[in-house]
């Protein structure tokens, strides 16, 4: 396999890792926050209805759609035409 292809692929599986992870940590980091911290997560903070639990709830929801929107830009912008242009290299060569 060519190297450039190999080095495109690589470093498309560490971003799809850095997100999955960022994904995870905060995934996690909420769940545990909602089991051994159930005061905290459920300290009100604005008026007398909603909770530092429903707050990052939210949050987490968000977020999920904002990592999968800078992936998609990557990959657009940047992992897309590289590949297109190995490809393209690719091709040439071979005839």
């Amino acid at each position: 396999m060519d190297p450039e292809l190999q080095r495109l692929l690589a470093r498309r599986w560490r971003i799809g890792l850095v997100l999955t992870a960022v994904m995870m940590a905060t995934y996690f980091g909420f769940i545990l926050l909602v089991a051994f911290d159930k005061e905290a997560a459920g300290t009100l903070v604005l008026g007398d209805r909603v909770s530092i639990g429903i707050v990052l709830g939210a949050l987490l929801i968000i977020l999920a759609p904002i990592l999968t929107s800078f992936y998609v830009r990557w990959a657009n912008r940047t992992y897309d035409p590289a590949i297109a242009a190995a490809t393209k290299r690719r091709r040439q060569d071979a005839k």
